[in-house]
């Protein structure tokens, strides 16, 4: 871990954020989770998944 997030960390917790700062924060980890949990466990589409595109080489 970088030292930097430790000084930030510490920032943290001397000084909790605010309300609307941990909701914010709340609701993307939800939304994390909630996309690693379809993906998990129904797979991936495979309609989303890209295609290698041969190169042509032109000479």
């Amino acid at each position: 871990m970088n030292p930097i997030w430790l000084l930030r960390l510490t920032r943290w917790a001397r000084r909790p954020p605010g309300r609307r700062l941990r909701i914010i924060v709340g609701t993307v980890l939800v939304a994390a989770i909630l996309l690693w949990g379809i993906e998990h466990f129904f797979g991936w589409p495979e309609a989303l998944t890209p295609e290698r595109i041969p190169r042509r080489i032109m000479r």
